[in-house]
């Protein structure tokens, strides 16, 4: 049986799809092929997702901002937008596609008062591992 494929995307896939790749990917272990891309990809992952990542022990830094026509023939079985911009622009993918919207506010402009840039990074990074944690955990538990 072939691993499902899980896309994840963003709008400049530089830190939510990132983010949410890595912490899905951890969690699925093997058993999914998770990806993410952009709508319009910025051309980097942004350096404090890297880092915020890194602090709860999931390396992106060898992650690369794609564009998502990389994946329109990729048989990919489920979508998950991260921002409402990338769920406006999300194509219809051929086949029968599982469609998520779990929006998150973009880190390097989500600073609130007295927050360092850091600080906005890690609040969004613990908000999108908690989604995409308890949506592995359904995941898995429905397999068995």
């Amino acid at each position: 049986m072939s691993k499902k494929k899980i896309l994840i995307l963003c709008t400049g896939n530089s830190c939510r799809s990132h983010m949410a790749e890595g912490i899905l990917r951890n969690a699925l272990g093997e058993a999914h092929e998770v990806f993410s891309a952009g709508a319009k990809p910025s051309g980097y992952v942004h350096p404090k997702a890297i880092e915020v990542m890194g602090e709860i022990g999931i390396d992106v830094s060898g992650h690369e901002s794609k564009h998502l026509d990389r994946f329109l023939d990729a048989g990919i079985d489920t979508v998950i937008t991260v921002c409402g911009n990338a769920n406006d622009a999300c194509p219809v993918f051929p086949g029968m596609v599982n469609r998520y919207h779990w929006g998150f506010e973009d880190p390097p402009h989500a600073q609130r008062e007295g927050e360092e840039l850091v600080d906005a990074f890690r609040r969004i990074r613990d908000e999108i591992k908690l989604v995409f944690e308890a949506y592995a955990a359904g995941l898995t538990e429905a397999a068995k």
